[in-house]
């Protein structure tokens, strides 16, 4: 189980940026996407709409008290990875990472707390240079799950994007 969880997720700032780290998730293989921060309805409409029209399992859920999530999550065995460039590089640590079915993925938006580098198994970084949260998601869960992303074929799907050198070719499944 490969989960995600957004911090602080603000409404009137962050709609578009949370979008996009949930359907980077769900592109990339991961299960969940749990965020904190305000509750936003139309995040999760939104969201659920891709998977309902795209496929998949994906869930996208809200967590009210965050760090009590993460302790909930490490006492039930999940290995912690926290994503910041002030982390260990990625790929010295990807092959230890890789060896845990159950792993949740802290992604921050303003600044985070204390409680979650220490709460880390890891602290991880794909570069030590401040970008994006969604390009490091993306990062790292295709070396997590070595690029089958490319070729996953997704359960319950009303939609499949055919790849194409020009245009673009939706299929429509009944």
């Amino acid at each position: 189980m490969i989960e995600i969880l957004r911090l602080t997720h603000r409404i009137r700032r962050d709609p578009r940026l949370s979008s996009h780290v949930a359907l980077t998730a769900r592109a990339f293989l991961a299960d969940k996407v749990y965020y904190s921060g305000d509750h936003d309805t139309a995040f999760e409409s939104s969201i659920n709409n891709t998977v309902n029209r795209f496929g998949g399992n994906f869930e996208i859920l809200y967590v009210k008290d965050a760090v009590k999530f993460v302790q909930k999550r490490k006492e039930q065995g999940f290995l912690i990875v926290h994503a910041t460039m002030y982390g260990e590089l990625l790929d010295k640590v990807i092959s230890k990472i890789k060896i845990y079915k159950n792993i949740l993925i802290i992604l921050g938006s303003e600044r985070v707390e204390p409680e979650y580098y220490e709460l880390a198994d890891y602290n991880i970084s794909v570069t030590n240079q401040p970008h994006s949260e969604v390009a490091a998601l993306a990062i790292f869960l295709h070396m997590l799950k070595e690029g089958k992303e490319f070729y996953h074929e997704f359960s319950n799907a009303k939609l499949k994007i055919k790849p194409n050198k020009r245009g673009k070719v939706i299929i429509e499944k009944e």
